[in-house]
C-alpha cells in the first residue's frame, strides 16, 4: 500500500529546476529501517536529471539513541553554516526529530531569507499533528503531500465517524481531522476485508489464497484507486504542493509527471505552469524568489578575489588593497559596480588582492577561500570544471604580435588597378583604336598612306586621347561619337587612377615582418607573454614552444622595449589586450596570425551559486543598453594617430567590377558605329552584287570600307604592280577635282 517515492522526488527536483536552486542539502534520519528508505538515491537521480546535485548530507542519528536531542541537532546544524547551499530537503525523519530540527534551525538563522526547506510527505502528512510552535518554526517551507478527494459520500461518512470516535478517545486534542495515513490505513483494512469475504465464498482457504485475493483488489478507496500490479499499487498518487504560512499551511498547486504544476486536476491533460501558480509565502516574508544560497551580509560580506598583478592595468589595477571603495580601479571593477546597480537586491562585498597566477586564483574559489573573482578571467574548459562563469563581457582569443615594416615597391604605379583592370582597359583601347581607323580610313587623308603610317597614326591618336593632346582632325560623325564616349571613359579612369595612386603614396602602408609560428619554433626564437595567465602553458603544451624560449613580460609597456632590444621576436596576447596594445603601437606592430578562440572574459563564482545567473542577466542588460560600449570607450579609447591605421585601412587596387558599365558602354558604342558603316556598305553594293555569291558580296563590302567606293566584283580593283589611278571625286571643288588621288598598292 506504499506509493513509490520516485514521483515525489521528481516533483522536488522540478521545484529546484524552475527556481534555479542548483545545490541542495539532504536531511534524513539514520534509523534502523535503512536510513532514508531509498529516498536519497531517488532524489539524487532526479536532481541529476535537472542539472542540480546534493552538496551535503545531514544524517541525524536514531532519535531513540540520543540522550540530548537539542544539543545533537545543534552540532549538526553548525556544520551547515559552513556550506553555501540553503536548500534543505527533509526526507525520512521521525516527528520528534522534526520538532527539534526546526526549532534549532530557526534559532540559528537557518530558517529565514534566501533559505528554503522542502518537506516530503513523511513530514507533510503530519503537519496537522504538530503544535503551533513547531508549525511557526517551519514558516515559508514547501511540502509535498498526496492529495485525495474529500467530496465523495464514502469520505463524508468516514469523516463523521472518525471525528466522533477520535473526540471521545482524545478529548484534549484540538485537531480532529483525519490525515492521509488514516485514509491509507482504512483502505488497507478494506482491502483485507474484501479479500476475506471472497475467500468465505470458496471452500478452499490458505495464506496464498488470501494474498492473491488482496492483490486482485480493484476499488476506489478514500486515498485513491486501490489496484495492484506486480505487488505494487498501479496508480501514482496525486501530489499537492503546500506552503507553511504562520501557524498553518495552505495548498498551492497540483503536480503531475507529464504536465508540471497545475491549479486544478481538471487541467491534467494541458500544459503546466513554469513555476508555482499559487502565491507563495517565502521564509522571512521575502518578496522575491529566495536564492537558496548563503547570501552575503554586512556581517559576512562576499569575499571577492581580484588579480593583484596584471600586465594591462586598464582592466584591473590595485591602488590600495585595504580600500574597497577607491583602492581598486579598472574596466572590470567599474563593470562589476554597474552590475550591482542592475541587481534588485543589496550585495555586500569585500575585495581581496591576490598576487598569484590566474589558475591559482581560480583554485581559491574552488576551495571556497573566495566567493568569486572579479577581473579579466578567461573562460577555459579546465577552469569550468572548478568554478562557474558568468556571461562573457568581452571576446577572448590568442593572437601573435610582431613588428611591422614599411611596404616599398618599384612597381607601385601599377597597383591602383589590378591586373584584370589593366587587361580590360588595354583591350578596350585596342578595340577603340581599330574602330577609329576603320571609320576614319575612308574620309580622312591623315589615316591613309602606307600601312605602317596608318597604324602609327591610329595608335598615336588613340593613346594621345588619354591625355587630351591629339592633333589629328576627325572627319566622320561616327568617329566623333566613338571618341566622345572613349574620352568620357578616359576621364573617369584617369581620375580614379590618380586618386588611388595618391592615396597609396600618402598613406604609409605597413605590413607584418613575415614572422610566423613555424618560423619561431624552427629557429628557436624567444617569444613573450603574460606569465601569470594561461598563455604560457598554452604556448608550451599546445603550440609546442620551448619553455626556455618563453619570456614573461610583466607590463604592457615592457613589450615595446623587449622588441627593440631583440629580447623577443613575437608577443602572444589575448585578444582584448591585443586591441589595447595596438591602439597605442599601431605604427610599430601588427597581428600576424589567425586568432585562437577561447570562451571570453567573465566573472567567476563558486559552483552552484545563484549569483551567476543574476550577473549574466545584468551583463546582458548592460550590453543591450550600450552601457558596456560606453565603458569600453572610456577605458580603451582609440589613439588619434591610430584612428586611421594604415594596417587596417590599406587602399586596395581598383577592380574591373567597379567600371564594368563604362567598358560595356564604350564597346557597345564602337560596335554600333561599325555596324552602321557595314550596313551602309551593303546597301551601296547591293545593285552590283545581284546574283553574285556571298563571298563576292563580303569582298565588295570590305573594299568599300577600305577604299570608300564601290568596286564591281568582275573588275579587279588592284593590279599586281604599282600604278597610278585617277579617280573623279564627285561634288568636289575645282581644286580638288584637278588633283589626283594617289593609291599606292
Amino acid at each position: 500500500m506504499v506509493y513509490s517515492n520516485s514521483e515525489q522526488m521528481r516533483c522536488i527536483a522540478e521545484l529546484t529546476r524552475v527556481y534555479s536552486w542548483r545545490r541542495v542539502v539532504a536531511v534524513y534520519e539514520d534509523n534502523t529501517h535503512g536510513g532514508d528508505s531509498g529516498g536519497l538515491a531517488l532524489l539524487s537521480q532526479a536532481l541529476q536529471e535537472v542539472g542540480s546535485k546534493i552538496e551535503h548530507r545531514l544524517v541525524l542519528p536514531p532519535f531513540a539513541l540520543i540522550s540530548d536531542p537539542k544539543e545533537a541537532v545543534k552540532e549538526e546544524l553548525i556544520k551547515l553554516q559552513e556550506i553555501k547551499s540553503r536548500v534543505f530537503i527533509v526526507l525520512q525523519t521521525s516527528l520528534p526529530w522534526v520538532t527539534h530540527l526546526f526549532r534549532e534551525a530557526k534559532n540559528m538563522g537557518l530558517v529565514g531569507e534566501d533559505t528554503i526547506w522542502i518537506l516530503t510527505d513523511t513530514v507533510t502528512s503530519f503537519l496537522d499533528s504538530f503544535n503551533t510552535s513547531v508549525i511557526y518554526s517551519m514558516e515559508g517551507a514547501l511540502g509535498i503531500k498526496s492529495d485525495y478527494s474529500d467530496s465523495s459520500n464514502a469520505y463524508k461518512s468516514f469523516h463523521a465517524q472518525f471525528r466522533q470516535i477520535f473526540m471521545s478517545e482524545y478529548p484534549e486534542e484540538d485537531n480532529l481531522e483525519p490525515g492521509f495515513h488514516a485514509l491509507k490505513a482504512y483502505d488497507s483494512i478494506s482491502a483485507i476485508i474484501k479479500a476475506m469475504e471472497r475467500m468465505s465464498r470458496n471452500s478452499s482457504s490458505s495464506p496464498k489464497e488470501l494474498l492473491n485475493n488482496i492483490l486482485s483488489s480493484n476499488f476506489t478507496g478514500l486515498s485513491g484507486q486501490i489496484s495492484f500490479s506486480a505487488g505494487e499499487l498501479m496508480h501514482s498518487p496525486k501530489l499537492r504542493v503546500v506552503n507553511v504560512v504562520g501557524k498553518k499551511y495552505k495548498e498551492i498547486d497540483f503536480w503531475f509527471p507529464g504536465s508540471g504544476f497545475l491549479k486544478s486536476t481538471e487541467d491534467e491533460n494541458g500544459g503546466g505552469a513554469v513555476k508555482l501558480e499559487g502565491p507563495v509565502n517565502w521564509p522571512g516574508d521575502l518578496k522575491r524568489i529566495p536564492k537558496g544560497w548563503a547570501m552575503p551580509s554586512n556581517a559576512k560580506p562576499m569575499v571577492i578575489g581580484v588579480p593583484g598583478r596584471t600586465s594591462f592595468q586598464k582592466f584591473v589595477r590595485v591602488v590600495n588593497a585595504s580600500d574597497d571603495v577607491n583602492g581598486y580601479d579598472g574596466f572590470c571593477i567599474e563593470l562589476f559596480q554597474e552590475v550591482l546597480k542592475v541587481l534588485d537586491y543589496y550585495l555586500p562585498y569585500r575585495f581581496v588582492a591576490f598576487n598569484g597566477t590566474y589558475d591559482e586564483l581560480v583554485d581559491h574559489v574552488y576551495n571556497k577561500t573566495y566567493d568569486a573573482i572579479v577581473g579579466d578571467i578567461t573562460i577555459l574548459a579546465d577552469r569550468f570544471e572548478k568554478v562557474e562563469f558568468t556571461q562573457p563581457y568581452a571576446e577572448s582569443g590568442l593572437s601573435m604580435i610582431v613588428p611591422v615594416k614599411s611596404e616599398k615597391s618599384t612597381w607601385i604605379f601599377l597597383k591602383p588597378f589590378n591586373w584584370q583592370m589593366w587587361a580590360i582597359t588595354g583591350a578596350t583601347l585596342i578595340y577603340t583604336m581599330i574602330i577609329v581607323w576603320i571609320l576614319e580610313r575612308q574620309p580622312n587623308s591623315e589615316f591613309r598612306g602606307p600601312l605602317v603610317d596608318q597604324i602609327g597614326t591610329t595608335v598615336w591618336f588613340t593613346f594621345s586621347s588619354l591625355f587630351f593632346v591629339h592633333r589629328e582632325r576627325i572627319s566622320s560623325n561616327f568617329t566623333r561619337v566613338v571618341v566622345v564616349v572613349w574620352l568620357f571613359v578616359v576621364f573617369i579612369l584617369t581620375s580614379c587612377y590618380t586618386a588611388s595612386l595618391t592615396s597609396m603614396l600618402t598613406i604609409q602602408r605597413m605590413q607584418p615582418d613575415g614572422t610566423n609560428i613555424d618560423r619561431l619554433i624552427r629557429n628557436n626564437l624567444t617569444v613573450g607573454c603574460d606569465g601569470d595567465s594561461f598563455v604560457r602553458d598554452y604556448l608550451q603544451n599546445v603550440l609546442k614552444f620551448n619553455a626556455e624560449k618563453i619570456k614573461k613580460v610583466s607590463s604592457e609597456y615592457d613589450y615595446s622595449k623587449e622588441f627593440q632590444d631583440k629580447q623577443i621576436y613575437a608577443a602572444f596576447l589575448e585578444l582584448p589586450y591585443q586591441k589595447v596594445f595596438l591602439s597605442h603601437y599601431c605604427k610599430q606592430y601588427a597581428s600576424n596570425t589567425p586568432t585562437y578562440r577561447f570562451g571570453g572574459l567573465g566573472f567567476a563564482f563558486q559552483k552552484g551559486s545563484p549569483l551567476v545567473a543574476d550577473f549574466s542577466k545584468a551583463i546582458l542588460k548592460l550590453s543591450e543598453n550600450e552601457k558596456l560600449v560606453e565603458l569600453e570607450n572610456k577605458w580603451f579609447p582609440h589613439s588619434p594617430e591610430c584612428s586611421n591605421d594604415a594596417t587596417d585601412n590599406e587602399t586596395d587596387s581598383l577592380s574591373h567590377k567597379n567600371f564594368w558599365g563604362l567598358f560595356v558602354i564604350s564597346g557597345a558604342t564602337s560596335t554600333v558605329c561599325f555596324l552602321i558603316l557595314v550596313i551602309k556598305a551593303y546597301w551601296l553594293n547591293e545593285d552590283q552584287a545581284n546574283g553574285s555569291p556571298n563571298k563576292s558580296r563580303i569582298v565588295s563590302i570590305a573594299r568599300y570600307i577600305y577604299y570608300g567606293r564601290t568596286v564591281s566584283p568582275s573588275v579587279p580593283a588592284v593590279s599586281s604592280s604599282p600604278e597610278i589611278e585617277a579617280v573623279n571625286i564627285p561634288n568636289a571643288s575645282p581644286r580638288e577635282s584637278s588633283g589626283l588621288l594617289i593609291n599606292s598598292r
